[in-house]
């Protein structure tokens, strides 16, 4: 599943929307949709969403699963710029790959990001960033161990780590449970993934679940502690009767692995 020798192997890949994204070889996974966009993606799958439902809200806590690179901290932070916001967020990001982070003053981020430039070269630099609006904390290790440790109430999960296939271990029924011990009544969850165990893992765990559509990207899922009435819904009762055998993935299917964001044993 986890693989260090290869953890360093990345390829620079140029996704639909002309920004730039990495081609990991330990997940044979591109850490965002060259379809859709690394940064169209980040924006309409998990910014939008997000922002819409919390509309108005002076202050925001963000878990971000994983951070990788960082678009969708950063793109929360463009969108803020942009539409002259004046909330303040409190960003927590597990990552498990120090050396991607440290890199990532040298990448080459899309214009849109040009105001954040400061901002990406102190956190590759030490892992966090502060200021009077934006609080970024990188949790560096086992997501499936700092997670749990957040004492802050969190709003809005991105959860955007390398897909159930390849990184399962995120994405389990009781991975969800960690998130809705530190969730607040009202957590909205945001993920491109749609695949039934996602679906049931959530629904098990508490979370409504919505589709959401947007221009120019595949449909993407939001989950939501309390019901929403600004996406479509998902009858999940109706789901599990017409797939009886779709399961939820579970930690003790994968005993044989330690951590979030991939630590081998």
């Amino acid at each position: 599943m986890y693989n260090q020798e290869l953890r360093g192997q990345k390829e620079l890949v140029l996704s639909a929307d002309g920004t730039n994204t990495l081609f990991s070889k330990e997940f044979n996974e591109a850490y965002h949709s060259t379809k859709d966009g690394a940064l169209h993606e980040s924006l309409e799958k998990h910014v939008k969403p997000a922002f819409l439902v919390k509309k108005g809200l002076e202050h925001l806590t963000i878990l971000d699963i994983c951070f990788g690179l960082g678009y969708n901290t950063f793109t929360t932070l463009y969108y803020i710029q942009q539409n002259q916001l004046n909330t303040k967020v409190h960003i927590f990001s597990p990552e498990f790959d120090k050396e991607l982070i440290s890199s990532l003053s040298t990448f080459a981020y899309p214009p849109q990001f040009n105001n954040l430039k400061h901002i990406i070269k102190e956190i590759s630099e030490n892992f966090y960033y502060e200021d009077e609006q934006f609080k970024i904390e990188i949790l560096l290790g086992d997501a499936r161990k700092s997670v749990p440790k957040i004492k802050e109430k969190i709003d809005v999960v991105y959860q955007d780590a390398f897909s159930p296939k390849q990184n399962p271990l995120l994405w389990t029924r009781e991975f969800f449970a960690d998130i809705v011990k530190i969730s607040k009544e009202d957590t909205l969850l945001t993920t491109y993934s749609t695949s039934a165990s996602t679906r049931l893992g959530l629904y098990e765990s508490g979370f409504s679940l919505y589709l959401n559509r947007a221009e120019g990207i595949r449909t993407s899922l939001v989950g939501s502690l309390k019901e929403l009435d600004l996406f479509e819904p998902i009858d999940m009762e109706l789901k599990k009767r017409r797939n009886p055998t779709a399961k939820s993935l579970r930690d003790r299917d994968y005993s044989d692995y330690n951590g979030l964001c991939g630590l081998p044993l």
